[in-house]
């Protein structure tokens, strides 16, 4: 599973405005409604909001995960927001996330984005990569920096 496949330029919002996870969400599913992959904006943020309920995605080391099945996915859809100030989240670790990668699964095959769950954790493993992230300039360096990780 490539994650540079799945991630393209006009998904990567290299400067979220977002303090907190209410104003997060509907800007991060805002990229998908902008490429027409999400029709649906507002079943898309509840998705997500009723996933967070759960159990917070913010999973460590100022990344957020949100994640969620869609109805309307015909495919795995991922995006990717990187924010500067840092996002008010409940984190595990309790610290302000930096980047955020929003996932949504298809109904019918949820596995895919399980693997890119795997994947991405795999990748913010690798020292040096999230300040790497970070620092990119545009998203076409972003995707430069992932391909070169894969």
């Amino acid at each position: 599973m490539k994650i540079s496949e799945l991630l393209k330029p006009s998904l990567i919002k290299m400067s979220l405005q977002a303090d907190n996870k209410d104003e997060l969400f509907p800007e991060m599913v805002q990229l998908f409604v902008n490429e027409g992959l999400i029709k649906d904006r507002s079943t898309a943020v509840r998705i997500l909001e009723e996933r967070e309920a759960k159990m917070s995605t913010g999973i460590a080391n100022g990344l957020g995960l949100p994640h969620g099945k869609l109805p309307e996915a015909k495919q795995t859809l991922l995006a990717m927001g990187i924010s500067k100030e840092g996002i008010e989240y409940d984190s595990l670790d309790g610290e302000l996330v930096y980047i955020v990668i929003t996932i949504f699964a298809e109904l019918e095959n949820p596995g895919q984005h399980i693997q890119v769950l795997a994947e991405m954790s795999r990748l913010f493993s690798i020292p040096g990569f999230k300040e790497r992230i970070q620092a990119a300039a545009t998203p076409a360096e972003v995707l430069d920096i992932i391909r070169s990780e894969e």
